[in-house]
This record gives C-alpha cells, structure tokens and sequence, in this order.
C-alpha cells in the first residue's frame, strides 16, 4: 500500500500591509482633502460672521473678509443690548418658537397615528391631499393667510403669529411613516389589557416613536425660530416683532447710516447660537437612538 504524505504547498496569506494599492491611498487621500477643502468653504461664511462681530466699525468696513479683528472690542454686542429692541425679539422668538415646537409634536403626532393605524373612509384622500401641501410653495400661501388671519380677527397679535403653525404636511408625513414601522402586534397586546386607542399611542405607541420626535422637534425649532414670511404677513407691530423680522429690520438699515456689520452680524450670531445648541444636543440622542435600534435588530 502507497501512502501519500505529500501534501501541496500551502499559499501564504498575503500581507496587507506589504499589499496596499498606492492608488487606494492617493484616491483617500484625495476623497479627503475634497471633503476638507468644501467644508472649509462652508464654514468659512460663519467664521467670517464671528470675526466680524468682535471688530470696530472701520476695521470691518475696511477688512470685512478678514476673519480676525483688529482690536478685538464688545462694542457691536453693546449696542445690540443697548441701541436695539433685540431682547424684545428674543423674547418673542422664545415664545413663538416653544409654543409653536410642542403643538408640532403633539397635532403631528396624533394626525400621523390616525393616518397610519386608524381605518376611516377618505384616509387616503387625505394623505394624498397632506402629501400635496408639500408640494405647494410658501410664498403662494402668503397673501391667503394674510386673509385668514384678518378675518379671523387675530392679526397682529400673538395668535396670528402660533395658531397657524401649529401643524405642518411635513411632520404628519413624518410621524405616519414612522408609525407605520412599528409592529402591530405591539398596539394588539396593550388593547388586550385594555388600553384604549388614546392611552395606546400615548403610553405605548409614542415612547416607541423617539427618534422620530426628535428629528421632528429639530425641524419644528429650527423652522420656527428661523420663520420670516409668516411673521411677515401675520404681523405689523414692533412690539410682535420675532428675531428674523427684527434682523430683517436691522439691515434694511433702520438704525441709519453705515455699513454696521458688527452690529448685523453679531445679532445674526446671537440668533444662531439657539438653533445650534438644540440641533448638537438633540442630534446626540438620535445618534444613540439609531445606533440602539440597529443593534436590536
């Protein structure tokens, strides 16, 4: 009997480092310093608004490209406190955009759980028609809601600046969505213990909804805060004025003469400290969210 203890060569495993494509390097490489170089030129925008704000009048009019000051002074904040109704705005701004962020979450949150769970004639003519609104410029609604408004006896007035924006297509096409992935076996088993179909989507179905309503409350802040048109329409006195329309009031230079870019621009840095902080914050919750649900899947 021949026995066979020959065996072929085995291969050796190729080294990775020793077998790096010089190509796949050069072409990271480039797909960096790409990335690099466009988020510079966004960014630069910002760096410029914050060098701005800290420079004299003549320094900016002179250099207003230049990102750094020279000397480096407190007077553009100054008279944004001072010489402006800015607290007021702020303070408008504040309101508004609280008032108008909690009634999205909720009205949108309750329209899409309709829209996705319960069954009743004409629901999808009503999604399509939600759908359809998306569609629909804001500046064609402007003259409408300027109409509304006045007929309903709440223009001018805190009212005409909220009520409207309670609601939006945008957020119950988000939250219906949303509800439509969770498993029906989930609402099943709470009406089994008798929960009801309100005390189902509050107590069950909505927790299960978080990143959904954190990607909604970004949005509605974010929309709210920023929102000029509407004020534009909805209101006339100084008094009602949110920060856009204030600033919008600033550089159509109401304070007179002069370029007066630390002023501008230091209260377009104070209206965008607000939006940036909630956007980083609530970004890290549906970071850690997502990452948790892909895990549990």
């Amino acid at each position: 009997m021949a026995v066979l203890t020959d065996r072929p060569p085995v291969a050796a495993a190729p080294d990775r480092r020793r077998g790096r494509d010089p190509r796949g390097l050069v072409s990271r490489f480039l797909g960096y310093a790409t990335l690099a170089f466009f988020g510079l030129v966004f960014l630069y925008p910002f760096v410029i608004q914050l060098g701005n704000s800290f420079k004299t009048e003549p320094n900016a009019a002179a250099d207003p490209l230049s990102p750094i000051p020279d000397p480096l002074v407190l007077a553009g904040f100054e008279r944004i406190f001072a010489g402006t109704d800015f607290p007021l705005w702020l303070g408008n701004s504040l309101l508004v955009t609280v008032l108008v962020t909690a009634g999205r979450v909720f009205f949108d949150s309750l329209a899409g759980y309709a829209l996705a769970r319960l069954r009743f004639r004409g629901r999808a003519g009503l999604f399509a028609a939600v759908v359809a609104v998306l569609a629909v410029p804001g500046v064609v609604l402007l003259i409408p809601k300027f109409l509304v408004l006045n007929q309903l006896g709440i223009y001018n007035s805190y009212a005409g600046l909220i009520v409207p924006l309670l609601a939006d297509a945008a957020g119950v096409f988000i939250m219906k969505q949303f509800f439509e992935s969770i498993p029906v076996s989930v609402e099943e088993a709470a009406r089994i213990d008798g929960a009801g179909v309100f005390r189902t989507f509050w107590s069950v179905v909505l927790p299960m909804a978080k990143p959904a309503l954190i990607t909604l409350t970004i949005l509605s802040f974010q929309g709210s805060w920023n929102e000029f048109p509407h004020s534009l329409v909805a209101v006339q006195d100084p008094d009602l004025f949110t920060l856009p329309r204030g600033l919008a009031d600033l550089v159509s230079g109401s304070l007179g003469k002069g370029s007066q870019y630390p002023l501008k621009l230091g209260a377009a840095l104070l209206a965008t400290i607000p939006v940036a902080i909630i956007f980083v914050v609530f970004q890290r919750y549906f970071v850690r969210d997502a990452n948790d649900g892909s895990d549990k899947g």
